[in-house]
């Protein structure tokens, strides 16, 4: 795991297109910021795992609910 630290409103780039932005501080709390490709899907962690937990039970790979789940939002 690679740990950085950064104050408000600095950020870090994953590749050449997602960018992680700190937004605010407050308390134990921390706001963060993420911009990236309308493809590349970004869940909480928490929501993640349901995904895949209701794709296994459904017989698929979580991959292609991820991809469901896009194309609804998409209106395709």
């Amino acid at each position: 795991m690679l740990v950085l630290t950064r104050k408000s409103n600095q950020s870090i780039m994953i590749g050449d297109d997602i960018e992680v932005s700190v937004l605010a501080i407050m308390g134990e709390k921390v706001r963060i910021g993420i911009q990236a490709p309308r493809d590349i899907p970004v869940f909480r962690k928490e929501v993640y795992l349901e995904i895949q937990q209701e794709q296994v039970a459904a017989g698929k790979s979580p991959r292609e609910e991820v991809d469901a789940a896009l194309r609804k939002l998409g209106g395709a």
